[in-house]
């Protein structure tokens, strides 16, 4: 009896498809991405020591000035890493959801799971070798043509929601979440004391890639021996305006359920008869603004940090990136509070407030324990982008999950990468006047990103008006 059986006196088996569980795969390998992210920046930031200017130098500078060449050397670094990371995948990511929807769900999971392996690998043997750093650079381009992030977390989200009915998905999706958030906090946690092993030594840094592969191994073999497709559990409502966590908002707008009203001889109303390519468009619209606000601020957080005023050592960088992870956490929570008694559309609204708030304050931190307050006001920002996939995969037909998903991830990194590279031409310019221009600008997107959300919310009042007028 396979892991979907039912028994047709009790419904699905309790020990329910363990197997189709993709927490597993999420854990293990974000484990290894924070680890990686750590030993990535710190293991720059030592390739670019103040010796490495110093040396290239007549006249010892004063060390202000070696800081800031260090932080310019660090900036660019990212840079280029970011756009090879962002556009890579531009060439197969859309390809690999086709094939996950046409023949395979474990296409668009396993291959970006092996490029994530060999990017961890080339980290490990530029720490083990003393390879140039420049070679991270061909491991990145490895990496995004296996279809990287985009890819990957387009594969888990439709895996994802073909195992939740459409009533608790926004809270299965931003589980999964979850998931990532806590194997990052315990990466993160650990990521600066492992760095710190064989300290002194030429190899520092070995430990916490060597944990890093490790852990991308578990994710790749887990994924190609253990985990099992879900069967949909996607199941049509026998009512207009029941969908649980979202008070009707979106069953009028799925295309693959009849008019119910013209069924029962009411005429369709004027606000229902438009097709739901509007409301899909406006949600991108929304997602990619939002994104605009919180990538450019995320790349930005590590280069501020090392830095004065905060001049943070290995351990405080890992303790600054799991305090990041703690919001999904706290974004999780919020789902399951907010969607007992919000829609969807408001539960976006307050995670981009809870996000701007954020990211204004941290424009103005001097101080560590400013810096966590920044982060702690921040505690609803991951629910945006979660719940505007969940309101998509309402829209749209299950085959379609990967094609639609990997469009919006790959919408997604595109305009992430443009950002990051403004962001740290910005930073750069800024960092000697007022270092919190970028967070500044980051608070500004994701205010003017409840915009389109605002039109998708008035868009449905409308439509759950014409419904109860056509009811009467």
């Amino acid at each position: 009896m396979g892991p979907g059986a039912t028994c047709p006196w009790r419904g699905p088996l309790p020990r329910l498809q363990v197997w189709t569980w993709i927490e597993p795969v999420v854990a293990s390998n974000q484990m290894a991405t924070s680890l990686y992210d750590a030993g990535l920046l710190l293991v720059v930031k030592a390739s670019f020591g103040a010796g490495a200017f110093s040396n290239h130098s007549a006249s010892p500078s004063p060390r202000g000035a070696l800081e800031d060449q260090q932080q310019r050397a660090i900036s660019n670094f990212y840079i280029v890493y970011n756009l090879v990371m962002g556009l890579t995948p531009l060439l197969s990511a859309y390809w690999l959801g086709w094939l996950s929807d046409h023949y395979h769900r474990k296409i668009a999971i396993c291959v970006p799971l092996l490029g994530f392996l060999l990017s961890r690998l080339a980290l490990l043997l530029k720490v083990l070798l003393d390879w140039p750093v420049e070679i991270l650079y061909g491991a990145a381009a490895l990496n995004g043509l296996c279809g990287g992030f985009s890819a990957f977390w387009s594969g888990v989200m439709a895996l994802g929601s073909l195992g939740s009915s459409e009533g608790r998905r926004s809270v299965r999706l931003i589980l999964i979440d979850l998931i990532l958030g806590l194997a990052g906090f315990c990466g993160s946690m650990v990521s600066g004391h492992l760095f710190k092993q064989m300290a002194g030594h030429s190899r520092q840094g070995l430990v916490l890639t060597a944990c890093s592969v490790s852990c991308a191994t578990c994710a790749l073999f887990y994924s190609l021996l253990v985990l099992k497709v879900p069967e949909s559990m996607a199941k049509p409502s026998k009512s207009v305006d029941t969908v649980s966590g979202t008070a009707g908002t979106y069953r009028t707008l799925d295309p693959d359920q009849p008019d119910q009203q013209s069924a029962v001889g009411h005429p369709p109303a004027p606000g229902k008869a438009k097709p739901p390519k509007t409301i899909i468009a406006l949600l991108f619209v929304g997602a990619i603004i939002y994104d605009l606000a919180v990538v450019g601020a995320v790349d930005v957080i590590p280069l501020f940090v090392l830095r004065e005023p905060l001049s943070w050592n290995q351990v405080q960088v890992g303790y600054g990136m799991a305090a990041g992870y703690t919001i999904f956490i706290t974004s999780f929570l919020g789902v399951l509070a907010f969607s007992r008694c919000c829609r969807d559309t408001t539960m976006i609204v307050i995670g981009m407030v809870s996000f701007g708030s954020g990211a204004i304050l941290l424009a103005f931190v001097k101080e560590t324990y400013m810096f966590y307050i920044a982060r702690a006001a921040m505690l609803f920002a991951l629910i945006p982008i979660t719940t505007i996939r969940s309101a998509m995969s309402k829209l749209i037909k299950g085959s379609s999950y990967g094609k639609v998903f990997v469009i919006l991830q790959l919408s997604l990194t595109l305009t992430g990468v443009v950002t990051s590279t403004v962001y740290n031409e910005i930073y750069q310019l800024t960092m000697e006047k007022f270092v919190g221009t970028c967070f500044a600008l980051s608070s500004f997107l994701s205010f003017l990103a409840i915009i389109p959300i605002g039109i998708v919310a008035s868009k449905q009042a409308s439509s759950l008006r014409y419904g109860d007028i056509a009811e009467k």
